[in-house]
């Protein structure tokens, strides 16, 4: 039976777990509270009054997608290591920033995170835990219960999957 917009009390019962999923994986303990109100902004956003099926499930997968904007933006905001190139300011690399550029990025992210969506669950979860959460092979095969090897093979399959998807693009 679908359950209905957003309410007070989907919106507490799901504070917790939020708190949880975020303090775990977000950079900075700080942003927890900012990356909870988020998905709840982005849900009454998108669904408005009308009823959700299977609400915590939505709620995660907007969760997800809060914690990978905030990856992205942290990643644009970090100052270049010594040696590398400063990606924000050098003219030879920002010349290309035009809408069409723009939209083949996003084009291709699109396929990327597709090509995700059909991985198989364990395989995508251990991509995410070491290019997210940049876990070690050790660390996931420990916290996944599995062998290194079985997490190396489900590193192999996830970039072998991206590639070839990338590839048809």
């Amino acid at each position: 039976m679908p359950e209905t917009a957003p309410d007070d009390d989907l919106l507490r019962r799901l504070r917790a777990p939020l708190t949880r999923y975020f303090g775990a994986r977000a950079r900075r303990g700080a942003d927890v509270e900012d990356l909870v109100q988020e998905v709840f902004l982005r849900l009454v956003q998108r669904v408005g009054d009308a009823p959700v099926e299977a609400a915590e499930g939505y709620v995660f997968a907007i969760a997800n997608s809060v914690l990978a904007d905030s990856y992205r933006r942290a990643a644009r905001q970090l100052p270049p290591a010594p040696g590398e190139p400063d990606l924000q300011s050098s003219p030879a690399l920002t010349e290309d920033r035009s809408p069409e550029r723009f939209l083949l990025g996003q084009q291709e992210l699109a396929v990327v995170e597709r090509a995700l969506r059909e991985l198989p669950e364990r395989t995508r979860f251990a991509f995410a835990l070491n290019r997210y959460e940049e876990l070690s092979y050790q660390e996931i095969a420990r916290r996944l219960g599995i062998s290194v090897s079985a997490v190396e093979k489900h590193m192999m399959r996830a970039l072998a999957h991206l590639a070839r998807r990338r590839g048809e693009m």
